[in-house]
């Protein structure tokens, strides 16, 4: 009987340490942050979401709540992968305030623009929003606790980021750095442009258009030391007419969102050089100044337009439609 209750003790105690071994086990960890590095809906989320939804933006300066939000509010104990999967594909179909899981965000941002995605694209961003720990921009937790009232869900610990320096943007391959100036624009723009349609309505974002779209656009070339453009071969301002290479863009791009595929950028090097390309597709925002006339396009807007640019070509979009490229180019 002694040696029966020895073995067991024995046996209790293996099992015990190698049960804590699996737990704290380094090279599963390190498995586990290679695996999350390189999931393919990191890569998706960062460039399909991160204009809007950047962990590293200030509260100030964002233009939709980061993605780390979206995740602590759409997944508890009971949600399945499944679940999180599909109420993110239900949502992109439809975004709307009456289904909205956060109010908040509505109230603050508005309700994001309708935009296409291939299905799969977005079950991969879901897949590792839900399997892998989501970067955090530092003043969330407080906030998310205030507004809970309670401590993270789950006890998960969640990476805080800083904002991101420009300068790791060097250390990226071609085709990744090109893609990082031209979304860093895109934020910049659409920040600025949402926010006026928001507080000043369409008319007057017309005119930030006009006024200020260029000037922001040499600024972030400044920053990045590169060149960056936004061309068109239906543009609005004549200076933005895509050249013949461009139009040759514009026209793979379109048969890539045609076919409900994932865009890549393009990438084309000099011996110098290095000019990155990818495409600038429609959304319902755009349709108030980009859309059909009399349909998503207003006899007042539409008359705003013709004033303000008497060559006008960029209307009569749907959404999902490219409806130009943006044309990067800086030194190797």
């Amino acid at each position: 009987m002694k040696n029966l209750i020895g073995l067991l003790i024995v046996a209790i105690s293996f099992i015990s340490c190698n049960s804590n071994k699996k737990k704290s086990d380094p090279y599963q960890n390190v498995q586990h942050a290679s695996k999350a590095i390189n999931h393919v809906g990191k890569k998706l989320m960062e460039t399909n979401c991160y204009t809007c939804h950047s962990p590293s933006a200030s509260k100030t300066n964002r233009i939709g709540p980061p993605m780390v939000a979206i995740k602590k509010h759409y997944i508890n104990s009971e949600t399945s992968k499944e679940d999180f999967i599909a109420s993110m594909q239900a949502w992109i179909k439809n975004p709307n305030e009456t289904d909205a899981k956060m109010p908040g965000a509505v109230r603050r941002y508005g309700v994001m623009p309708k935009q296409y995605f291939p299905e799969n694209t977005i079950a991969q961003i879901a897949a590792y929003m839900y399997d892998y720990e989501i970067e955090q921009p530092n003043w969330f937790k407080k906030h998310f606790n205030e507004e809970r009232g309670t401590s993270l869900q789950n006890g998960q610990q969640i990476k805080q980021v800083a904002p991101q320096s420009t300068s790791n943007f060097e250390d990226l391959s071609y085709s990744e750095r090109g893609l990082k100036y031209a979304l860093a624009t895109k934020a910049v723009l659409g920040k600025n442009l949402r926010g006026t349609i928001q507080k000043k309505g369409v008319l007057e974002a017309l005119t930030f258009c006009n006024e200020r779209a260029y000037p922001l656009t040499d600024s972030m070339s400044v920053v990045h030391k590169a060149m960056i453009k936004r061309v068109s071969d239906k543009p609005r301002n004549p200076s933005n007419k895509a050249t013949s290479e461009e139009l040759n863009y514009i026209n793979t791009f379109k048969q890539v969102i045609a076919n409900n595929e994932e865009p890549s950028p393009i990438v084309k090097e000099s011996k110098d050089l290095v000019r990155v390309y990818y495409p600038i597709t429609t959304n319902t925002m755009c349709l108030q100044c980009h859309g059909k006339p009399n349909e998503t396009l207003n006899e007042t807007t539409l008359n705003r337009i013709n004033k303000l640019y008497p060559k006008d070509k960029a209307i009569g979009y749907n959404v999902n439609e490219v409806r130009g490229i943006w044309s990067i180019t800086y030194h190797k």
